[in-house]
C-alpha cells in the first residue's frame, strides 16, 4: 500500500466514522477492495467488518450494492451511516412502495452511492436489468455463509447470488462473514467469484468470552439459577424448538425474570416489538430459536446460553459471538444431554440433502460433541476447528476447574 493512500484512508476513517485507527485486518481488506480485487473475508464478531466495505464504497467512484439477509440489519446499518452524515439508501419489503421508490430515485440520480438490498429483491429480473444500466462497481455480500450449503445458516435465496459474476463480470465482489470453516470459505469463493477471490481470515479468538458446558439436568431450575445470578444483565438463551422456547420463557417470567420468547411462529409485529425491547432494555433475557440473532448489534449482551445442542461448531461459534461485542467479559454456557444429540442426529439423517451433505453435517456434529466432551481447554478445542492454535485460555470451565 502506498503511503499517501494509507494517510488518505486514515483521514477518511476519522472524518466519516470518528475512529483514530483501524482495527486489526481492516486496512488489508480495504486495500484489496480499492485495488479492484474480489475478497472473501472471515472476521470475528465485533472486529468491524462493516467498515471494511462501507469505507471503500464511499471512496470508489462508482455505486455499490450491499446485500444483507435481514431487514433489521439493513435498518441498523443504514441508520448508523445516516447518523454519520453518509447518503445511503435501502429497499426492502418492510418499507412502503413510496419510500422504496424515493430511495431508488435517490440512488439512480446520484444522491447516494450505496444501496442496501435483500437477496430476494436484488435477484428479481427487473432489478437486475435496472442495475445493469447503472454504474455499479461493487457488490458486497454480508453474512456470506448463507450462500453455502456447507455453512451455518444456509438460505436458498442466497444461492441465486452465484449469478452475479456472470451478469456483472467486471464488478468487484466483497463477501463477509464471521463464521466459515475451510470448506465453506472455498464454496463462498467458488459461487460468488468463480474461485478467484482473495480469502482473508482474521482470527476467531474472542478472549473476553468464557466457555462452559453443563450437564442438561433440571434445565429450568438451572436456567433460573443462572440468570438470577446475573440480575441486571441482558442475555440470550437459545433453544432447539418453538415449544421449548415458549416453555422456558414462560417459566422464567413466572419467577420474575424479564424474559421474552422469540421464534418464527410468532407474528412479525410481535418479533419486531420483542427485538426493539431487547435492543433498548438493559435487563432482558431473550429466549429464542435461531430465528433470532443474525445482525443483532447490542454491544452489552453479557451471556449466551444454549439450552439445547446447536447444529455444529460453526453455528455455536456464530451464536456465542453475539455476546460481549463491547469487549467486556461475557459468559457462554452450553447445556449438553444425550436426548439433544439423538434429536440432532435424527434431523440430519431425515433432512434434505444428498449423502455427502449428510455425512459432512454428521462430522460437524461430531466435532461439536468433541468440544462438549473434551477435558482439555475448550477454547483450544474450539479454535482448532477453524485451524487456529491456542494456549490454555484460563477462561473456560475445564482450565479454571483444573
Amino acid at each position: 500500500m502506498i503511503e499517501n493512500r494509507e494517510e488518505h484512508l486514515r483521514n477518511n476513517l476519522k472524518q466519516v466514522f470518528g475512529y483514530d485507527a483501524f482495527r486489526s485486518g481492516q486496512l488489508e481488506i480495504i486495500d484489496h477492495l480499492l485495488d479492484g480485487q474480489d475478497v472473501v473475508s472471515i472476521m470475528p464478531t465485533g472486529a468491524g467488518k462493516s467498515l471494511c466495505f462501507q469505507l471503500p464504497a464511499l471512496l470508489h467512484n462508482f455505486q455499490t450494492i450491499i446485500v444483507s439477509p435481514l431487514v433489521a440489519l439493513m435498518n441498523d446499518q443504514t441508520a448508523a451511516l445516516k447518523g454519520l452524515g453518509v447518503d445511503v439508501e435501502l429497499i426492502h419489503s418492510g418499507r412502503s412502495y413510496q419510500d422504496n421508490a424515493t430511495s431508488w430515485r435517490s440512488f439512480v440520480g446520484g444522491g447516494a452511492k450505496i444501496l442496501y438490498l435483500s437477496p430476494e429483491r436484488l435477484m428479481q429480473e427487473r432489478m437486475l436489468a435496472a442495475l445493469q444500466a447503472q454504474k455499479i462497481g461493487m457488490f458486497v455480500i454480508d453474512e456470506a455463509h448463507c450462500i453455502s450449503k456447507w455453512g451455518a445458516g444456509f438460505r436458498p435465496d442466497y444461492e441465486a447470488l452465484s449469478r452475479l459474476k456472470d451478469l456483472f463480470p467486471h464488478v468487484i465482489i466483497g463477501a463477509f462473514t464471521a463464521t466459515a470453516d475451510h470448506a465453506t470459505r472455498i464454496d463462498i469463493s467458488e459461487k460468488l467469484t468463480k474461485g478467484h477471490a482473495r480469502i482473508i481470515v482474521k482470527g476467531f479468538d474472542r478472549p473476553n468470552l468464557s466457555l462452559a458446558v453443563n450437564a442438561k439436568k433440571d434445565l429450568k431450575g438451572s436456567l433460573l439459577s443462572y440468570v438470577t445470578k446475573r440480575a441486571g444483565e441482558s442475555g440470550i438463551i437459545y433453544c432447539l424448538s418453538r415449544k421449548e422456547t415458549d416453555d422456558i420463557a414462560a417459566s422464567l417470567s413466572e419467577q420474575g425474570v424479564n424474559a421474552l420468547a422469540y421464534h418464527a411462529g410468532k407474528s412479525m409485529e410481535f418479533r419486531n416489538a420483542a427485538q426493539k425491547r431487547f435492543m433498548s432494555e438493559d435487563n432482558i433475557v431473550m429466549v429464542a430459536t435461531i430465528a433470532f440473532g443474525m445482525g443483532i448489534d447490542k454491544p452489552d449482551i453479557r451471556f449466551v446460553v444454549h439450552a439445547s445442542l446447536p447444529a455444529s461448531v460453526e453455528a455455536f461459534y456464530q451464536e456465542i459471538g453475539r455476546a460481549g461485542r463491547d469487549g467486556m467479559p461475557s459468559d457462554t454456557v452450553l447445556f449438553y444431554g444425550l436426548s439433544d444429540l439423538i434429536k440432532r442426529q435424527r434431523m440430519i439423517f431425515e433432512g434434505d440433502g444428498n449423502e455427502q451433505f449428510k455425512l459432512l453435517e454428521y462430522r460437524r456434529l461430531e466435532a461439536l460433541i468433541g468440544y462438549c466432551e473434551t477435558v482439555k481447554c475448550r477454547k483450544a478445542a474450539l479454535l482448532s476447528y477453524f485451524d487456529e492454535e491456542s494456549e490454555p485460555c484460563g477462561n473456560c470451565d475445564n482450565v479454571m476447574g483444573a
